[in-house]
């Protein structure tokens, strides 16, 4: 499934009458502590959602807990490290798995929760995973949904035998003949990367291995591949695929955070110079209202109270009774994942930021804009 294409499509639902219940659950465990902790927040939370005045439909709340259930069972969804359960409405039911870590979330509102979502989902690009050495190799596409399928490369290449003395001479012959046979491996796995990274648009590659068979096979990349190549990771041929494809998506869930980070800073450069950018609440509120808004960047931690009008729909800061805009009634919302909401609905993208000192003393919302206002 194309997560990104989806967060789209459920960003247009329009509210729903009946309740819908968005969760979101870590799943990169690294010990049974955590999965219990994660089972026991599933737990508590569909139990104070039953209990509540304004209840989901039970049919939802037990579709969440069985698909919870099998999740934190790792009965299946292994290779992911965040999944979010969306239900309600008219027979939403939607899983999306994804290789990014999600904070623990339990949400229930007229329209699905998708700021943790959009969050992940604007980090995690296509990628490919190659572990290599001298007589094998294997490549595994990293997906917003984690790991997927796995395609293993051997190499013909000779054992080597051991020879000393008079059988110098012959074991230098027979030598040369395995390191012809050895470039030739590299040589054919950097055409099986190139095709794939060309075929299907990779803009990330990591390299896996040991550190001089990796540099042997970055020769072999043509310069086009070779500038894809976002990391060296260490690797051995023992180790499964899932565990080297988490050690590479953690490592670019780090160089996500440094991009983020420096595209904030060009995006509050713009602001402050008048050009096509805004930050703060009410001119990112104004963009929003105009579907100006080509990336709206929001801190992790921004929650702020206010309100849509119920005939022009226009976002805006807490009002008493009517629109500012048009004086129609209108209903209390959460600015940031309302302004998510509309910034997917239209086409934008949306990046959360977990920390970012410029951005906070912005009142932690900024948007880059389609056009100069």
């Amino acid at each position: 499934m194309d997560v990104q294409a989806r967060l789209a499509e459920l960003a247009r639902l329009p509210p729903s009458a009946r309740p819908v219940v968005s969760v979101y659950l870590n799943t990169r465990w690294t010990d049974e502590a955590q999965r219990e902790r994660v089972r026991i927040f599933l737990k508590n939370h569909l139990r104070e959602a039953r209990a509540a005045a304004e209840r989901p439909a039970e049919e939802d709340l037990a579709w969440i807990e069985a698909e919870g259930q099998r999740i934190i069972g790792q009965v299946e969804l292994t290779d992911a490290s965040g999944v979010a359960l969306i239900a309600g409405g008219d027979g939403l039911r939607e899983v999306l798995p994804v290789r990014a870590a999600f904070e623990d979330t339990f949400v229930v509102a007229p329209t699905p929760y998708l700021r943790p979502l959009a969050g992940v989902t604007q980090d995690v690009v296509p990628a490919l995973v190659v572990f290599v050495d001298g007589v094998s190799a294997r490549i595994v596409a990293l997906t917003a949904g984690g790991p997927g399928e796995e395609v293993a490369l051997q190499s013909e290449v000779p054992k080597r035998t051991t020879a000393g003395g008079w059988a110098a001479l012959a074991q230098t012959k027979y030598q040369n003949h395995i390191e012809m046979h050895r470039e030739q491996h590299y040589e054919a796995v950097a055409a099986a990367v190139t095709a794939l990274a060309e075929r299907h648009d990779v803009r990330r590659i990591v390299i896996a291995g040991e550190l001089r068979a990796v540099a042997v096979f970055r020769r072999h990349l043509p310069d086009p591949i070779a500038r894809r190549v976002a990391a060296v990771i260490a690797g051995a041929r023992h180790e499964t695929p899932a565990v080297i494809a988490t050690r590479a998506a953690e490592h670019l869930a780090h160089l996500d955070e440094q991009e983020d980070a420096a595209a904030v800073d060009r995006m509050l450069d713009a602001a402050a110079k008048g050009g096509r950018a805004v930050a703060g609440i009410d001119p990112t509120i104004e963009a929003v209202n105009r579907n100006a808004v080509q990336h709206l960047y929001l801190v992790r931690a921004f929650e702020r109270p206010g309100a849509t009008c119920e005939q022009c729909a226009a976002l805006q800061p807490p009002v008493s009774g009517a629109c500012r805009f048009c004086g129609a009634p209108t209903q209390p919302t959460e600015l940031g994942e309302a302004m998510t909401g509309r910034v997917l609905a239209s086409g934008g993208e949306v990046s959360v930021v977990t920390r970012h000192g410029g951005l906070d003393g912005r009142e932690g919302v900024g948007a880059l804009l389609r056009y100069v206002a």
